[in-house]
C-alpha cells in the first residue's frame, strides 16, 4: 500500500521522547474497508495491512506511534463496512486536532485521517470518531458481531464486477438446506470443529443467527451474529453449510460436525474475498466498562449448548 506500516513509519514522524502527559482520552472510531488489497487487519512486518495503514497515518497526524484495539481481527482479503477501533490520545493531543478550525476534535480526527487515507485510493474510509465512555474496550465492550457472506453457485451467477466480494462456487445449491444446516448450529456451543483454536483461548460461542438466503438476483447470501467469531470460525460454517448444500454430504453433517469437537482435515474454509464485517454493536456507554469485564471472563467449557433465550449474551 501506499501509507508504509507502522514498523516502516519515517523516523522523522515520531518523537524523540514519550508524550509527557498520560494518554487518557480514548477515542473510538468506526471505519470500513475494501479488504482485496491487504494481508488482514492485524500487523504483519513486511506485509500491507489495514491496521499498518491506519496507524501510520495516526502516526504521521501525531508524530509518534499510536496502537489501536479492533473490535474483530479480519483475516486476509476480508473486508468490514462497520469496524472499530479504539486508541489513547493525550489531553493536548486530542485538543490540537482542529488546528484552529472552528469544528469538534473529534470531525477534525475524521476530516485529518480522510486526508492521509486518500493515498489509499478509498479502500479505507472513516466513518465517524467519538470520544469514548469510560472503561470502553473495542473488542471486549462489543455485545455482538454480524457478518454476511455472498455466494454465486454455478457459472451463470458470475459476475467479473462483484469477483471482489462474492465466493464463484462451481455447484448450484440447494438454500433451503443451507439454511436448515445453519439453523441447526444455533445456540451456545464448543465451535471448535470450526475454529482455528489460539493458546490459552475459549472456542464457546453464542450463535444468534446464521441464516442462508436469495437476492433479487439469485445471489446466495449468508447472514451471521453471535457474540464472538473465533479464528475462521464464519468461513468454517459457510464451508461446511456448502458440503451439504451443493450435495457432498448428507443433511445433519454439519450438527454431526458440531458435536465432534473435532478440528480435521474435514473443515473447510470459504473463500474469504465474500465475507464482510457488517456491524458491531455495544451497550450504552455507562454499561461499557462492565460489558468488557464480563466479556473477559473465560467461558466455562460445561457451559455450551444452551439454546437461544436460555441465556444473556456474552
Amino acid at each position: 500500500m501506499l501509507i508504509p506500516a507502522i514498523d516502516s513509519v519515517d523516523p522523522s514522524l515520531a518523537p524523540s521522547s514519550s508524550p509527557t502527559e498520560p494518554a487518557l482520552v480514548r477515542m473510538c472510531v468506526r471505519l470500513g474497508y475494501d479488504g482485496t488489497g491487504y494481508n488482514g487487519w492485524a500487523i504483519q512486518p513486511g506485509l500491507p495491512t489495514v491496521q499498518g495503514v491506519v496507524e501510520a497515518a495516526l502516526a504521521m497526524l501525531l508524530r509518534r506511534p499510536v496502537r489501536t484495539t479492533v473490535a474483530g481481527r479480519t483475516d486476509a482479503g476480508v473486508h468490514a463496512r462497520n469496524q472499530m477501533v479504539h486508541f489513547d490520545l493525550t489531553a493536548a493531543e486530542f485538543e490540537s486536532l482542529p488546528r484552529g478550525a472552528a469544528i469538534s476534535p473529534e470531525r477534525a480526527l475524521v476530516r485529518r485521517l480522510r486526508g492521509v487515507l486518500t493515498r489509499e485510493r478509498g479502500a479505507i474510509l472513516i466513518h465517524q470518531a467519538a470520544v469514548a465512555p469510560a472503561g470502553f474496550d473495542a473488542r471486549f465492550s462489543a455485545l455482538w458481531r454480524r457478518y454476511s457472506y455472498r455466494i454465486a453457485d454455478g457459472a451463470g451467477n458470475w459476475d467479473p464486477l462483484s469477483r471482489a466480494y462474492t465466493m464463484w462456487h462451481k455447484r448450484e445449491v440447494d438454500v433451503e438446506l443451507l439454511d436448515a444446516e445453519a439453523k441447526s448450529l444455533l445456540g451456545r456451543h464448543d465451535f471448535l470443529s470450526f475454529c482455528k483454536p489460539r493458546d490459552h483461548a475459549t472456542t464457546i460461542r453464542t450463535l444468534t443467527e446464521f441464516s442462508f438466503a436469495r437476492d433479487e438476483r439469485g445471489i446466495v447470501v449468508a447472514h451471521l451474529k453471535a457474540d464472538a467469531f473465533c479464528h475462521n470460525m464464519v468461513r468454517a460454517l459457510i464451508g461446511a453449510c456448502l458440503l451439504v448444500g451443493d450435495g457432498r454430504e448428507e443433511p445433519g453433517w454439519v450438527a454431526a460436525r458440531l458435536a465432534e469437537e473435532l478440528r480435521d482435515s474435514k473443515t473447510l474454509l470459504a473463500d474469504p474475498r465474500a465475507l464482510v464485517l457488517e456491524e458491531v454493536a455495544y451497550p450504552d456507554g455507562r454499561e461499557a466498562a462492565a460489558r468488557a469485564e464480563l466479556t473477559r471472563a473465560r467461558r466455562l467449557p460445561h457451559d455450551v449448548g444452551i439454546p437461544i433465550g436460555g441465556v444473556s449474551l456474552e
